[in-house]
């Protein structure tokens, strides 16, 4: 992800925690809580737990799926609606879904999880190639660990 479009989100972020702090009699901190949680408890950890299990072998794409359907703005700005019709009112508690989809692209550089590249790069020992201790550059991941976003010699 390039640094403005990080940028941009970490604004966003930055925003959402102020208007929180700033309205932070008025937050209901459980619901922000829940509402913060739920993203990844629904949409990263059943994905993360299956990657691991399954060592290097592929996991099922539904996993991704479920992981770019909770981490868009728009299933949050659709939860957010139906939240609040059912509230009566919109709350501050639910600045806590922008806060974290922004904070996951702002500071991890996390975006959507194609389905053809692994769930999960951290642990990916083919991630970040180590060079060989003779000095030599190191080898290119192979295509198929290769983020299809970026130029071959951007991954080094």
């Amino acid at each position: 992800m390039r640094w403005l479009t990080r940028a941009e989100y970490l604004a966003l972020m930055t925003a959402s925690a102020l208007l929180m702090l700033l309205h932070a009699g008025e937050v209901s901190w459980a619901r922000a809580a829940v509402a913060f949680a739920a993203i990844d408890l629904i949409g990263y950890l059943p994905g993360a737990r299956a990657f691991r299990r399954a060592g290097q072998r592929p996991i099922p794409a539904i996993y991704h799926h479920l992981y770019n359907v909770t981490h868009n703005f728009l299933t949050a700005a659709l939860v957010t609606s139906i939240w609040g019709l059912a509230a009566g009112r919109l709350e501050w508690a639910m600045l806590a879904l922008p806060l974290h989809l922004a904070g996951d692209r702002g500071i991890f550089g996390n975006g959507f999880k194609p389905a053809a590249l692994p769930f999960d790069r951290v642990g990916d020992p083919e991630r970040v190639p180590k060079p060989p201790r003779d000095g030599t550059p190191a080898a290119e991941p192979p295509a198929s660990r290769r983020d299809p976003h970026r130029p071959a010699e951007a991954a080094r």
